[in-house]
C-alpha cells in the first residue's frame, strides 16, 4: 500500500507465518532438510515445493501482484484528481467533505490491517477465496458509486465498498508473496512499491481526461470495466506456495512486543506522521486550480509525487539494510517534508514551485512508509508477532488517513476571508500538514534516542 504509501504488512528478511508454523512442526518432530536449507517434509508427501526468492512460480506470483497493486491500489491514491471535479459539479460542489470519499477508499486498507492480519493467518487455506470475495465487491463499489447523486451515496460505494474490497483481497495476495520471498523479500517488496509509481504517472492524467469529456458517471462504470478486465485475467496466476495442509497449524501471536518502548516510540512518531501525510495528495490539483495554472496541472503534480515517492522509498529502505540508524532516516523524511510544506507549498504561486515541491514531498514525505520493516524487526524477532507490528503501523497511518477528509474540509471551510493575510482557502491545511510533521519529528529525535540506544 503504497502510496499506498507501501502497503505491506511483513517483514523483510523474517520468515512468514505459515513458514513459522511448518518450522514449528518440524522442530516437532526432527527431519531433513535439503541443501537450501528447504525441509523435506512436503517432498516425503510427493509435495515438492516451489523454490523461493526466485524461479517461474515465485515471478510470476510477483507480476500478477504487481497488476493488481498498479491498478486498484493506484486507483485511490489518484482521488485528487475525482476531488477537484467533484468540488466543481452542481452534484457535489460546496461540499467540504468530498474528500472523505478517497480517504476512506485508502483508509481501509490501513486500518482493517489488524484485524484482516489474524483472520489470514488463521484461515490461510481461505486466501483464494478472499480473493475471489473481496475483487468484485472492490470493483461493483465502482459500478454503484456511478449511480450517486449525493456525497453520503459516494462514500458508501466509491469510499467504503471499494475501501472493503480491497481489504480483503489485498492482505491474503501479500501472504502469498510472502511465502515466495523470504530472503529477498526487500526486493520483492520494492517491485510492488514501483507499482504505486507506475499508476501515478500515467492514472492521474487518464481520470482526468475521461472526467473532462464524459463526466463522473460513465468515468467510474469505465473504469471498474478496465480494472475487471485487466485484473481479473491474473487472479488464476495468484497461488500461494504453501499447500493448505502446509498452513493449518499456525503458532499463537506473541504480544509481549507492546512492552517494548521502541514499540510506542515507533507508533506515535508514525501515528504524528500519518495525520498530515495525505494532505498534499489529496488537496494539490485542488490548489493548483485555484491559482488558475491549467487543466491538466493538478494530475502533472500527483504523477511527479508519485514517480519521486518510488524513488524515496527505494532510497530510504536501501539505506534501512545498511543499517543507517533510524532515527536519522526518520528525522530526515519528516523535518524535510514539513519545510517543504511550511516554505515551499505554503509560498508557492506558480507551477514550477509547486512541482519541486511535489517532488521533494513525495521522495523524502513517503520515505518513511519504507522504513517501517526495519522498526518491525527492530521491535521484535518473533516470527508470529512481526506481521502484526507491521499492521499496527499500517493501522496508525490509517486514522490519519480516514481523518485527513473531515479534517482538511473543516480547514478549508474556516479559512480566513479574501483580503486578508494568509487569505487561501489551503493555507491551514498547509500549515496543518507542516505543523503535524514536525511534530512527528520531535518526538522521535527527543523519545527516540534513548531506546534505540538501548536497543
Amino acid at each position: 500500500m503504497s502510496n499506498i504509501e507501501l502497503e505491506t504488512f511483513v517483514l523483510p528478511q523474517a520468515s512468514t507465518a505459515p513458514t513459522a508454523a511448518f518450522e514449528a512442526r518440524e522442530r516437532a518432530s526432527p527431519q531433513s532438510v535439503d541443501v537450501e536449507g528447504e525441509p523435506t517434509a512436503g517432498r516425503r508427501l510427493g509435495q515438492d515445493l516451489a523454490p523461493v526468492d526466485g524461479g517461474a512460480a515465485a515471478l510470476r506470483l510477483l507480476c500478477a501482484a504487481f497488476m493488481f497493486e498498479t491498478l486498484l491500489w493506484g486507483f485511490p491514491l489518484s482521488f485528487g484528481v475525482f476531488q477537484e471535479y467533484y468540488s466543481n459539479i452542481p452534484e457535489f460542489a460546496n461540499n467540504r467533505y468530498i474528500s472523505v470519499v478517497g480517504t476512506i477508499a485508502s483508509g481501509f486498507g490501513y486500518l482493517g490491517a489488524p484485524f484482516i492480519m489474524p483472520f489470514i493467518q488463521r484461515y490461510q487455506r481461505w486466501q483464494r477465496q478472499m480473493i475471489w470475495v473481496g475483487w468484485p465487491i472492490c470493483i461493483g463499489g465502482l459500478v454503484l458509486g456511478s449511480f450517486a447523486s449525493t456525497l453520503e451515496v459516494l462514500i458508501l460505494t466509491q469510499g467504503v465498498a471499494y475501501g472493503f474490497g480491497f481489504l480483503i483481497f489485498y492482505y491474503p495476495i501479500l501472504s502469498m508473496v510472502n511465502e515466495y520471498w523470504i530472503a529477498r523479500r526487500g526486493m520483492g517488496y520494492g517491485v510492488l512499491c514501483g507499482a504505486s509509481g507506475v499508476s501515478g504517472t500515467v492514472m492521474p492524467f487518464v481520470l482526468q481526461a475521461l472526467l473532462a469529456k464524459y463526466g463522473y458517471q460513465t468515468t467510474l462504470r469505465a473504469v471498474a470495466v478496465a480494472l475487471a478486465l485487466l485484473t481479473g485475467p491474473v487472479i488464476p496466476l495468484l497461488k500461494g506456495r504453501l499447500p493448505p495442509s502446509e498452513r493449518a497449524s499456525i503458532p499463537r501471536i506473541n504480544w509481549t512486543f507492546f512492552q517494548s518502548p521502541l514499540f510506542w516510540v515507533y507508533s506515535v512518531s508514525n501515528l504524528l506522521q500519518g495525520f498530515g501525510y495525505f494532505f498534499p495528495s489529496l488537496y494539490l490539483p485542488s490548489y493548483a486550480s485555484s491559482l488558475k495554472l491549467g487543466s491538466k496541472s493538478g494530475a502533472l503534480l500527483l504523477a511527479l509525487m508519485s514517480v519521486c515517492q518510488v524513488g524515496g522509498q527505494f532510497v530510504f529502505g536501501l539505506l534501512s539494510d545498511r543499517k543507517v540508524p533510524l532515527d536519522i532516516l526518520a528525522c530526515l523524511s519528516t523535518v524535510v517534508a514539513a519545510i517543504a510544506c511550511l516554505t515551499t507549498w505554503r509560498l508557492a504561486q506558480s507551477l514550477p514551485v509547486l512541482m519541486i515541491f511535489a517532488m521533494v514531498y513525495g521522495f523524502f514525505g513517503a520515505g518513511f512508509t519504507a522504513i517501517w520493516a526495519r522498526m518491525s524487526t527492530a521491535i521484535t524477532d518473533d516470527v508470529t508477532s512481526g506481521p502484526m507490528v507491521f499492521s499496527l503501523l499500517n493501522f496508525g497511518k490509517g486514522i490519519g488517513n480516514v481523518l485527513a477528509g473531515p479534517i482538511g474540509g473543516f480547514l478549508v471551510s474556516n479559512s480566513k476571508p479574501a483580503g486578508t493575510p494568509s487569505s487561501s482557502p489551503y493555507h491551514w491545511v498547509i500549515v496543518f500538514t507542516g505543523d503535524w510533521l514536525a511534530a512527528a519529528t520531535i518526538y522521535f529525535g527527543y523519545r527516540g534516542v534513548a531506546p534505540l540506544q538501548d536497543a
